[in-house]
Protein backbone atom coordinates (compact mmCIF):
# COMPACT_ATOMS: atom_id res chain seq x y z
CA UNK A 1 0.00 0.00 0.00
CA UNK A 2 1.40 3.38 -0.99
CA UNK A 3 1.32 6.44 1.26
CA UNK A 4 -1.96 8.39 1.35
CA UNK A 5 -1.37 12.14 1.19
CA UNK A 6 -4.22 13.93 2.95
CA UNK A 7 -3.68 17.39 1.51
CA UNK A 8 -3.65 18.93 -1.94
CA UNK A 9 -0.21 19.46 -3.46
CA UNK A 10 -0.36 22.28 -6.01
CA UNK A 11 1.35 22.17 -9.37
CA UNK A 12 4.95 23.09 -8.76
CA UNK A 13 6.89 25.95 -10.27
CA UNK A 14 9.59 26.03 -7.59
CA UNK A 15 11.61 29.14 -6.89
CA UNK A 16 13.23 27.61 -3.81
CA UNK A 17 14.31 24.07 -2.90
CA UNK A 18 13.92 22.79 0.66
CA UNK A 19 15.16 19.74 2.52
CA UNK A 20 13.18 19.06 5.70
CA UNK A 21 15.18 16.64 7.81
CA UNK A 22 14.29 14.45 10.78
CA UNK A 23 17.29 13.10 12.73
CA UNK A 24 16.13 9.48 12.87
CA UNK A 25 14.89 6.72 10.57
CA UNK A 26 12.00 7.42 8.21
CA UNK A 27 9.60 5.23 10.21
CA UNK A 28 10.02 7.55 13.21
CA UNK A 29 10.04 10.76 11.19
CA UNK A 30 6.82 9.84 9.38
CA UNK A 31 5.22 9.40 12.84
CA UNK A 32 6.30 12.83 14.08
CA UNK A 33 3.27 15.08 13.90
CA UNK A 34 5.28 18.29 14.36
CA UNK A 35 7.80 17.43 11.66
CA UNK A 36 5.23 16.18 9.14
CA UNK A 37 2.94 19.18 9.70
CA UNK A 38 5.81 21.51 8.74
CA UNK A 39 6.45 19.42 5.62
CA UNK A 40 2.76 19.76 4.74
CA UNK A 41 2.63 23.55 5.19
CA UNK A 42 5.70 24.04 3.02
CA UNK A 43 4.61 21.52 0.41
CA UNK A 44 1.31 23.35 -0.13
CA UNK A 45 3.19 26.25 -1.75
CA UNK A 46 3.54 26.02 -5.52
CA UNK A 47 6.81 27.96 -5.44
CA UNK A 48 8.47 25.61 -2.89
CA UNK A 49 9.89 22.19 -3.69
CA UNK A 50 10.16 20.12 -0.49
CA UNK A 51 11.95 16.83 0.05
CA UNK A 52 11.91 14.75 3.25
CA UNK A 53 15.30 13.59 4.57
CA UNK A 54 15.98 10.95 7.26
CA UNK A 55 19.04 9.14 8.60
CA UNK A 56 18.26 6.18 6.32
CA UNK A 57 17.57 8.28 3.20
CA UNK A 58 19.68 6.97 0.30
CA UNK A 59 18.13 8.52 -2.79
CA UNK A 60 17.17 12.16 -3.29
CA UNK A 61 15.93 14.09 -6.29
CA UNK A 62 17.90 17.14 -5.20
CA UNK A 63 21.64 17.40 -4.76
CA UNK A 64 22.96 19.34 -1.76
CA UNK A 65 24.20 22.12 -4.02
CA UNK A 66 20.65 22.52 -5.40
CA UNK A 67 19.11 22.99 -1.94
CA UNK A 68 18.51 26.56 -0.75
CA UNK A 69 17.49 25.82 2.82
CA UNK A 70 17.56 22.74 5.05
CA UNK A 71 15.61 22.38 8.29
CA UNK A 72 15.88 19.95 11.20
CA UNK A 73 13.18 19.06 13.71
CA UNK A 74 14.83 18.37 17.08
CA UNK A 75 12.80 16.64 19.80
CA UNK A 76 15.43 15.01 22.03
CA UNK A 77 18.86 16.04 23.33
CA UNK A 78 20.47 12.98 21.75
CA UNK A 79 19.16 13.97 18.29
CA UNK A 80 22.47 15.68 17.55
CA UNK A 81 23.82 12.23 16.57
CA UNK A 82 21.17 11.92 13.85
CA UNK A 83 21.80 15.49 12.70
CA UNK A 84 25.50 14.77 12.24
CA UNK A 85 24.76 11.50 10.44
CA UNK A 86 22.55 13.26 7.89
CA UNK A 87 25.03 16.10 7.35
CA UNK A 88 27.86 13.58 6.96
CA UNK A 89 25.81 11.52 4.47
CA UNK A 90 25.63 14.59 2.22
CA UNK A 91 29.17 15.85 2.87
CA UNK A 92 27.93 18.99 4.60
CA UNK A 93 30.21 20.46 7.32
CA UNK A 94 28.75 20.28 10.83
CA UNK A 95 29.43 23.87 11.88
CA UNK A 96 27.79 26.93 10.38
CA UNK A 97 31.16 28.73 10.36
CA UNK A 98 32.56 26.02 8.05
CA UNK A 99 29.79 26.34 5.44
CA UNK A 100 30.13 28.96 2.72
CA UNK A 101 27.53 30.19 0.24
CA UNK A 102 27.66 26.95 -1.75
CA UNK A 103 25.82 25.10 1.05
CA UNK A 104 22.15 25.45 1.96
CA UNK A 105 21.17 27.63 4.90
CA UNK A 106 20.56 25.20 7.75
CA UNK A 107 18.07 25.85 10.53
CA UNK A 108 16.63 23.95 13.46
CA UNK A 109 13.50 24.01 15.55
CA UNK A 110 11.61 21.93 18.08
CA UNK A 111 11.33 21.68 21.87
CA UNK A 112 15.01 20.96 22.57
CA UNK A 113 16.23 23.98 20.62
CA UNK A 114 13.53 26.22 22.08
CA UNK A 115 14.37 25.16 25.64
CA UNK A 116 18.16 25.54 25.38
CA UNK A 117 19.71 25.88 21.92
CA UNK A 118 23.21 26.71 23.19
CA UNK A 119 24.92 23.27 23.09
CA UNK A 120 23.80 22.95 19.45
CA UNK A 121 23.77 26.54 18.22
CA UNK A 122 27.04 26.39 16.26
CA UNK A 123 25.57 23.73 13.97
CA UNK A 124 22.72 25.91 12.71
CA UNK A 125 22.68 29.12 10.70
CA UNK A 126 19.48 30.09 12.49
CA UNK A 127 17.06 28.58 15.00
CA UNK A 128 13.28 28.94 15.43
CA UNK A 129 12.47 29.67 19.07
CA UNK A 130 8.93 28.42 19.74
CA UNK A 131 6.09 27.17 17.57
CA UNK A 132 7.23 26.90 13.97
CA UNK A 133 3.74 27.13 12.45
CA UNK A 134 3.77 30.82 13.30
CA UNK A 135 6.59 31.67 10.92
CA UNK A 136 7.84 28.72 8.84
CA UNK A 137 6.55 29.99 5.49
CA UNK A 138 7.56 33.56 6.34
CA UNK A 139 11.15 32.35 6.82
CA UNK A 140 11.17 30.62 3.46
CA UNK A 141 9.76 33.71 1.76
CA UNK A 142 12.51 35.89 3.27
CA UNK A 143 15.13 33.49 1.90
CA UNK A 144 13.40 33.29 -1.48
CA UNK A 145 13.15 37.07 -1.81
CA UNK A 146 16.83 37.47 -0.95
CA UNK A 147 18.16 34.51 -2.87
CA UNK A 148 20.88 36.50 -4.57
CA UNK A 149 22.34 37.85 -1.33
CA UNK A 150 25.26 36.26 0.50
CA UNK A 151 24.72 33.87 3.37
CA UNK A 152 25.58 36.54 5.94
CA UNK A 153 23.26 39.06 4.31
CA UNK A 154 20.40 36.55 4.37
CA UNK A 155 21.04 35.84 8.05
CA UNK A 156 20.99 39.54 8.82
CA UNK A 157 17.56 39.78 7.18
CA UNK A 158 16.31 36.71 9.06
CA UNK A 159 17.54 38.06 12.38
CA UNK A 160 14.82 40.73 12.20
CA UNK A 161 12.05 38.12 12.02
CA UNK A 162 10.40 37.63 15.40
CA UNK A 163 11.37 34.32 16.96
CA UNK A 164 14.49 33.77 14.82
CA UNK A 165 17.82 33.32 16.63
CA UNK A 166 20.98 33.75 14.56
CA UNK A 167 23.82 32.44 16.77
CA UNK A 168 26.60 33.91 14.60
CA UNK A 169 25.33 37.41 15.50
CA UNK A 170 25.91 36.68 19.19
CA UNK A 171 28.66 35.37 21.43
CA UNK A 172 28.70 33.51 24.73
CA UNK A 173 30.18 34.89 27.92
CA UNK A 174 30.10 32.38 30.84
CA UNK A 175 29.52 35.29 33.23
CA UNK A 176 26.99 37.24 31.14
CA UNK A 177 25.38 34.50 29.05
CA UNK A 178 24.45 35.14 25.41
CA UNK A 179 25.24 38.70 24.34
CA UNK A 180 25.49 40.60 21.07
CA UNK A 181 28.82 40.87 19.27
CA UNK A 182 29.13 44.28 20.94
CA UNK A 183 28.71 42.72 24.36
CA UNK A 184 25.21 44.07 24.95
CA UNK A 185 22.52 41.86 26.55
CA UNK A 186 20.67 39.81 23.94
CA UNK A 187 17.07 38.58 24.25
CA UNK A 188 14.59 36.77 22.04
CA UNK A 189 10.91 36.07 22.62
CA UNK A 190 9.51 32.57 22.22
CA UNK A 191 6.78 32.25 19.59
CA UNK A 192 3.50 30.74 20.73
CA UNK A 193 0.74 29.52 18.43
CA UNK A 194 -2.89 30.01 19.52
CA UNK A 195 -3.69 26.48 18.26
CA UNK A 196 -6.60 27.75 16.20
CA UNK A 197 -6.53 24.60 14.08
CA UNK A 198 -6.02 21.00 15.17
CA UNK A 199 -2.70 19.72 13.88
CA UNK A 200 -3.32 16.34 12.24
CA UNK A 201 -1.48 13.62 10.34
CA UNK A 202 -0.86 14.82 6.78
CA UNK A 203 0.35 11.48 5.36
CA UNK A 204 -0.87 7.98 6.26
CA UNK A 205 1.86 5.42 5.78
CA UNK A 206 2.33 1.72 6.49
CA UNK A 207 6.03 2.50 6.90
CA UNK A 208 5.32 4.81 9.82
CA UNK A 209 6.09 3.56 13.35
CA UNK A 210 2.39 4.17 14.08
CA UNK A 211 1.23 2.48 10.91
CA UNK A 212 -1.72 4.13 9.14
CA UNK A 213 -2.69 6.06 12.27
CA UNK A 214 -4.41 9.44 12.04
CA UNK A 215 -3.06 11.57 14.91
CA UNK A 216 -4.93 14.63 16.19
CA UNK A 217 -3.30 17.12 18.54
CA UNK A 218 -6.10 18.21 20.90
CA UNK A 219 -4.04 19.82 23.67
CA UNK A 220 -0.75 21.71 23.72
CA UNK A 221 0.96 22.11 27.06
CA UNK A 222 -0.24 20.96 30.46
CA UNK A 223 -1.96 23.07 33.11
CA UNK A 224 -0.64 20.92 35.97
CA UNK A 225 2.80 22.59 36.07
CA UNK A 226 4.83 19.92 37.86
CA UNK A 227 8.09 21.53 38.99
CA UNK A 228 10.31 19.38 36.76
CA UNK A 229 8.18 19.29 33.59
CA UNK A 230 9.50 21.01 30.48
CA UNK A 231 6.44 20.03 28.41
CA UNK A 232 4.28 22.06 30.78
CA UNK A 233 6.37 25.19 31.28
CA UNK A 234 7.65 25.46 27.71
CA UNK A 235 4.08 25.51 26.38
CA UNK A 236 2.32 27.89 28.73
CA UNK A 237 -0.40 28.88 28.55
CA UNK A 238 -2.04 25.51 27.89
CA UNK A 239 -4.15 25.54 24.75
CA UNK A 240 -7.07 23.35 23.74
CA UNK A 241 -8.53 22.72 20.32
CA UNK A 242 -12.19 23.56 19.83
CA UNK A 243 -14.49 20.54 20.26
CA UNK A 244 -16.22 21.03 16.91
CA UNK A 245 -12.87 21.15 15.11
CA UNK A 246 -11.75 17.96 16.86
CA UNK A 247 -14.95 16.22 15.76
CA UNK A 248 -14.41 17.50 12.23
CA UNK A 249 -10.89 16.05 12.21
CA UNK A 250 -12.05 12.70 13.62
CA UNK A 251 -14.54 12.47 10.74
CA UNK A 252 -11.85 13.42 8.24
CA UNK A 253 -9.43 10.79 9.53
CA UNK A 254 -12.05 8.03 9.52
CA UNK A 255 -12.52 8.52 5.77
CA UNK A 256 -9.08 6.97 5.27
CA UNK A 257 -8.29 4.76 8.26
CA UNK A 258 -9.87 3.12 11.27
CA UNK A 259 -6.96 4.10 13.56
CA UNK A 260 -7.28 7.39 15.48
CA UNK A 261 -4.80 8.72 18.07
CA UNK A 262 -5.31 11.72 20.35
CA UNK A 263 -2.16 13.64 21.21
CA UNK A 264 -1.27 16.07 23.97
CA UNK A 265 0.87 16.33 27.09
CA UNK A 266 -2.29 15.70 29.13
CA UNK A 267 -5.27 15.00 26.90
CA UNK A 268 -7.74 14.44 29.73
CA UNK A 269 -7.14 18.05 30.75
CA UNK A 270 -9.21 19.05 27.72
CA UNK A 271 -12.36 20.62 29.24
CA UNK A 272 -14.60 18.63 26.88
CA UNK A 273 -12.69 15.36 26.75
CA UNK A 274 -15.71 13.28 27.75
CA UNK A 275 -17.67 14.75 24.84
CA UNK A 276 -14.81 13.72 22.54
CA UNK A 277 -15.10 10.18 23.93
CA UNK A 278 -18.88 10.21 23.47
CA UNK A 279 -18.47 11.15 19.82
CA UNK A 280 -15.85 8.48 19.18
CA UNK A 281 -18.11 5.83 20.72
CA UNK A 282 -21.00 7.07 18.59
CA UNK A 283 -18.95 6.73 15.40
CA UNK A 284 -17.86 3.25 16.43
CA UNK A 285 -21.41 2.11 17.17
CA UNK A 286 -22.94 3.78 14.11
CA UNK A 287 -20.62 3.03 11.21
CA UNK A 288 -16.95 2.28 12.10
CA UNK A 289 -17.18 -0.95 14.07
CA UNK A 290 -13.45 -1.64 13.85
CA UNK A 291 -12.45 1.87 15.06
CA UNK A 292 -9.21 1.76 17.07
CA UNK A 293 -8.25 4.55 19.46
CA UNK A 294 -4.91 5.20 21.12
CA UNK A 295 -4.12 8.01 23.52
CA UNK A 296 -1.12 9.46 25.31
CA UNK A 297 -0.83 9.29 29.10
CA UNK A 298 -4.03 9.82 31.09
CA UNK A 299 -4.43 12.04 34.12
CA UNK A 300 -4.96 9.73 37.07
CA UNK A 301 -7.31 12.03 38.97
CA UNK A 302 -9.59 12.69 36.00
CA UNK A 303 -10.25 9.20 34.64
CA UNK A 304 -13.95 8.43 34.38
CA UNK A 305 -15.89 5.25 33.50
CA UNK A 306 -16.76 6.79 30.12
CA UNK A 307 -13.09 7.41 29.25
CA UNK A 308 -12.12 3.85 30.14
CA UNK A 309 -15.15 2.41 28.33
CA UNK A 310 -14.16 4.33 25.20
CA UNK A 311 -10.61 3.02 25.31
CA UNK A 312 -11.71 -0.57 25.90
CA UNK A 313 -14.37 -0.59 23.20
CA UNK A 314 -11.82 0.88 20.78
CA UNK A 315 -9.30 -1.90 21.34
CA UNK A 316 -7.17 -0.73 24.27
CA UNK A 317 -6.35 -3.34 26.89
CA UNK A 318 -3.80 -1.24 28.75
CA UNK A 319 -3.22 2.47 29.33
CA UNK A 320 -0.79 4.71 31.20
CA UNK A 321 -0.89 7.12 34.10
CA UNK A 322 1.89 9.19 35.67
CA UNK A 323 2.26 9.34 39.45
CA UNK A 324 5.88 10.68 39.36
CA UNK A 325 6.64 10.13 43.07
CA UNK A 326 5.99 7.39 45.61
CA UNK A 327 4.59 9.40 48.52
CA UNK A 328 1.79 11.94 48.88
CA UNK A 329 4.36 14.27 50.50
CA UNK A 330 6.69 14.31 47.51
CA UNK A 331 3.91 14.47 44.96
CA UNK A 332 2.62 17.57 46.71
CA UNK A 333 6.06 19.14 46.74
CA UNK A 334 6.65 18.66 43.00
CA UNK A 335 3.12 19.97 42.33
CA UNK A 336 1.79 16.60 41.22
CA UNK A 337 -1.43 17.02 43.15
CA UNK A 338 -2.37 13.35 43.30
CA UNK A 339 -3.07 11.33 46.43
CA UNK A 340 -2.72 7.61 47.02
CA UNK A 341 -6.49 7.44 47.48
CA UNK A 342 -6.97 8.92 43.98
CA UNK A 343 -4.52 6.39 42.52
CA UNK A 344 -6.57 3.52 43.96
CA UNK A 345 -9.81 5.06 42.72
CA UNK A 346 -8.26 5.34 39.24
CA UNK A 347 -7.20 1.70 39.20
CA UNK A 348 -10.64 0.58 40.39
CA UNK A 349 -12.32 2.62 37.64
CA UNK A 350 -9.93 1.15 35.07
CA UNK A 351 -10.52 -2.44 36.20
CA UNK A 352 -14.28 -2.13 36.65
CA UNK A 353 -14.64 -0.79 33.12
CA UNK A 354 -12.60 -3.38 31.31
CA UNK A 355 -8.92 -2.40 31.24
CA UNK A 356 -6.51 -5.28 31.88
CA UNK A 357 -3.62 -3.22 33.21
CA UNK A 358 -1.82 0.09 33.62
CA UNK A 359 1.68 1.29 32.99
CA UNK A 360 2.61 3.68 35.79
CA UNK A 361 5.20 6.33 34.98
CA UNK A 362 7.33 7.43 37.91
CA UNK A 363 10.57 9.23 38.65
CA UNK A 364 13.30 8.95 41.27
CA UNK A 365 15.78 11.58 42.40
CA UNK A 366 13.34 14.43 42.92
CA UNK A 367 14.56 17.32 45.10
CA UNK A 368 14.24 16.44 48.83
CA UNK A 369 13.59 12.75 48.07
CA UNK A 370 14.34 10.43 51.00
CA UNK A 371 14.63 6.67 51.39
CA UNK A 372 11.11 6.73 52.81
CA UNK A 373 9.87 8.19 49.52
CA UNK A 374 11.54 5.34 47.63
CA UNK A 375 10.08 2.78 50.01
CA UNK A 376 6.67 4.36 49.40
CA UNK A 377 6.81 3.02 45.81
CA UNK A 378 7.20 -0.49 47.19
CA UNK A 379 4.36 -0.05 49.69
CA UNK A 380 2.15 1.36 46.94
CA UNK A 381 2.92 -1.51 44.55
CA UNK A 382 2.30 -4.06 47.30
CA UNK A 383 -1.09 -2.56 48.19
CA UNK A 384 -2.12 -2.32 44.53
CA UNK A 385 -1.08 -5.91 43.88
CA UNK A 386 -2.98 -7.08 46.96
CA UNK A 387 -6.21 -5.22 46.20
CA UNK A 388 -6.27 -5.75 42.41
CA UNK A 389 -5.00 -9.32 42.13
CA UNK A 390 -5.83 -9.94 38.46
CA UNK A 391 -4.88 -6.46 37.21
CA UNK A 392 -1.50 -5.98 35.48
CA UNK A 393 0.87 -3.28 36.70
CA UNK A 394 4.12 -2.14 35.12
CA UNK A 395 6.09 0.60 36.85
CA UNK A 396 8.33 2.53 34.43
CA UNK A 397 10.97 4.68 36.14
CA UNK A 398 13.19 7.51 34.94
CA UNK A 399 15.55 9.71 36.96
CA UNK A 400 15.09 13.41 37.59
CA UNK A 401 16.80 15.60 34.97
CA UNK A 402 16.85 19.38 35.64
CA UNK A 403 15.28 21.11 32.65
CA UNK A 404 15.61 24.72 31.55
CA UNK A 405 12.63 27.06 31.98
CA UNK A 406 11.19 24.96 34.84
CA UNK A 407 11.23 25.79 38.57
CA UNK A 408 13.58 22.85 39.12
CA UNK A 409 16.17 24.11 36.59
CA UNK A 410 18.20 25.25 39.60
CA UNK A 411 18.11 21.92 41.43
CA UNK A 412 20.89 19.48 42.16
CA UNK A 413 20.77 16.04 40.55
CA UNK A 414 21.82 13.07 42.62
CA UNK A 415 25.01 11.18 41.80
CA UNK A 416 24.98 8.19 39.48
CA UNK A 417 25.92 5.92 42.40
CA UNK A 418 23.02 7.05 44.61
CA UNK A 419 20.48 6.74 41.81
CA UNK A 420 21.73 3.30 40.78
CA UNK A 421 21.46 2.15 44.41
CA UNK A 422 17.84 3.32 44.46
CA UNK A 423 17.13 1.42 41.26
CA UNK A 424 18.71 -1.75 42.64
CA UNK A 425 16.58 -1.51 45.76
CA UNK A 426 13.39 -1.03 43.72
CA UNK A 427 14.21 -3.88 41.32
CA UNK A 428 14.85 -6.25 44.23
CA UNK A 429 11.68 -5.32 46.09
CA UNK A 430 9.44 -5.29 43.00
CA UNK A 431 10.79 -8.71 42.02
CA UNK A 432 9.71 -10.02 45.43
CA UNK A 433 6.23 -8.62 44.82
CA UNK A 434 5.99 -10.00 41.30
CA UNK A 435 5.35 -6.53 39.87
CA UNK A 436 6.97 -5.61 36.55
CA UNK A 437 9.50 -2.78 36.66
CA UNK A 438 11.40 -0.95 33.93
CA UNK A 439 14.13 1.57 34.61
CA UNK A 440 15.97 4.09 32.50
CA UNK A 441 19.76 4.14 32.25
CA UNK A 442 21.10 6.36 35.01
CA UNK A 443 24.27 6.99 33.00
CA UNK A 444 22.33 8.03 29.88
CA UNK A 445 20.15 10.29 32.03
CA UNK A 446 23.34 11.91 33.39
CA UNK A 447 24.47 12.93 29.89
CA UNK A 448 20.95 14.09 29.05
CA UNK A 449 21.19 16.35 32.10
CA UNK A 450 24.52 17.71 30.88
CA UNK A 451 23.02 18.58 27.50
CA UNK A 452 19.88 20.01 29.11
CA UNK A 453 21.87 22.60 31.08
CA UNK A 454 24.88 22.92 28.77
CA UNK A 455 26.26 25.95 26.99
CA UNK A 456 27.90 26.82 23.68
CA UNK A 457 31.28 25.47 24.72
CA UNK A 458 29.97 21.91 24.23
CA UNK A 459 29.92 22.12 20.41
CA UNK A 460 33.30 20.54 19.73
CA UNK A 461 32.63 17.95 22.41
CA UNK A 462 29.43 16.82 20.66
CA UNK A 463 31.25 16.48 17.36
CA UNK A 464 33.96 14.40 19.05
CA UNK A 465 31.33 12.17 20.71
CA UNK A 466 29.82 11.45 17.31
CA UNK A 467 33.17 10.69 15.74
CA UNK A 468 34.02 8.39 18.66
CA UNK A 469 30.95 6.25 18.01
CA UNK A 470 28.15 8.12 19.80
CA UNK A 471 27.66 5.35 22.37
CA UNK A 472 27.49 5.68 26.15
CA UNK A 473 31.20 5.05 26.60
CA UNK A 474 32.05 7.78 24.09
CA UNK A 475 30.30 10.44 26.16
CA UNK A 476 32.47 9.96 29.25
CA UNK A 477 35.74 9.12 27.50
CA UNK A 478 35.45 12.04 25.08
CA UNK A 479 34.62 14.52 27.83
CA UNK A 480 37.75 13.60 29.75
CA UNK A 481 39.87 13.84 26.60
CA UNK A 482 38.54 17.17 25.35
CA UNK A 483 37.62 19.03 28.55
CA UNK A 484 40.82 21.03 28.83
CA UNK A 485 41.20 21.93 25.14
CA UNK A 486 37.57 23.14 24.96
CA UNK A 487 37.77 25.05 28.27
CA UNK A 488 34.86 23.03 29.65
CA UNK A 489 33.78 22.96 33.26
CA UNK A 490 33.70 19.54 34.94
CA UNK A 491 30.76 17.53 33.60
CA UNK A 492 29.10 17.57 37.04
CA UNK A 493 28.86 21.37 36.75
CA UNK A 494 26.21 20.93 34.05
CA UNK A 495 24.64 17.60 35.01
CA UNK A 496 24.59 17.59 38.81
CA UNK A 497 25.48 20.84 40.58
CA UNK A 498 22.84 23.07 42.08
CA UNK A 499 22.51 26.51 40.48
CA UNK A 500 22.26 29.70 42.47
CA UNK A 501 19.09 31.68 41.85
CA UNK A 502 21.22 34.66 40.82
CA UNK A 503 23.26 32.68 38.26
CA UNK A 504 23.09 33.71 34.60
CA UNK A 505 21.98 30.51 32.86
CA UNK A 506 22.81 29.80 29.19
CA UNK A 507 19.14 29.97 28.14
CA UNK A 508 18.19 33.11 30.06
CA UNK A 509 18.17 35.12 26.83
CA UNK A 510 15.01 33.27 25.74
CA UNK A 511 11.93 35.02 27.07
CA UNK A 512 9.00 32.71 27.75
CA UNK A 513 5.84 32.82 29.84
CA UNK A 514 6.00 32.86 32.84
CA UNK A 515 9.58 34.22 32.98
CA UNK A 516 12.57 33.57 35.24
CA UNK A 517 11.35 35.71 38.15
CA UNK A 518 8.14 33.69 38.29
CA UNK A 519 10.08 30.41 38.06
CA UNK A 520 12.19 31.48 41.03
CA UNK A 521 9.07 32.27 43.05
CA UNK A 522 7.55 28.92 42.08
CA UNK A 523 10.76 27.11 43.04
CA UNK A 524 10.77 28.85 46.41
CA UNK A 525 7.09 28.07 46.95
CA UNK A 526 7.54 24.38 46.19
CA UNK A 527 10.49 24.09 48.54
CA UNK A 528 8.58 26.02 51.19
CA UNK A 529 6.02 23.21 51.09
CA UNK A 530 8.83 20.85 52.07
CA UNK A 531 9.86 23.01 55.00
CA UNK A 532 6.28 23.00 56.30
CA UNK A 533 5.99 19.20 56.13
Amino acid sequence: MSDIILYDIPSKNPEINIWMAFPAMASFGMSSLGYMSIVKRLDMHSDYYVEKIFTDTTNTKLRPQDVDVMGFSVSFEIDFLGIFKILENFNIPFKSSQRDDSYPLIFGGGPVLTANPEPYCEFFDFIIIGDAEEIDTKIIDVIKENKDLTKNQKLEKLSHVKGIYVPSLTKYDPKKGVVTLNGEPYFIEKLSSPLCECITTPVLSEKSFFSNTYVIEIVRGCPQRCGFCLASYLNLPSRFCDLNKIIEKIDEGLKYTNKIALLGALITAHPEFEKICEYILKRKHDDVSDLELSVSSLRADSISPLIIKTLVECGQKHSTIAIEAGSDRLRKLINKNLTEKQIFETVKTAQDNGLKGLKIYAMIGHPTETQEDIEAFVHLAKKLKSEFKTFEFTFSFATFVPKSHTPFQFCERESIKKLENKYEYLKKEFHKLGVKIRTSSVKWDYWQALLSRGDRRLADYLIAVYKNGGNLGAFKQTYNEIKKSCNLSPSDFYAIEKKDLTDILPWDFIKIVPGKDTLIKEYQRLLANYNRM
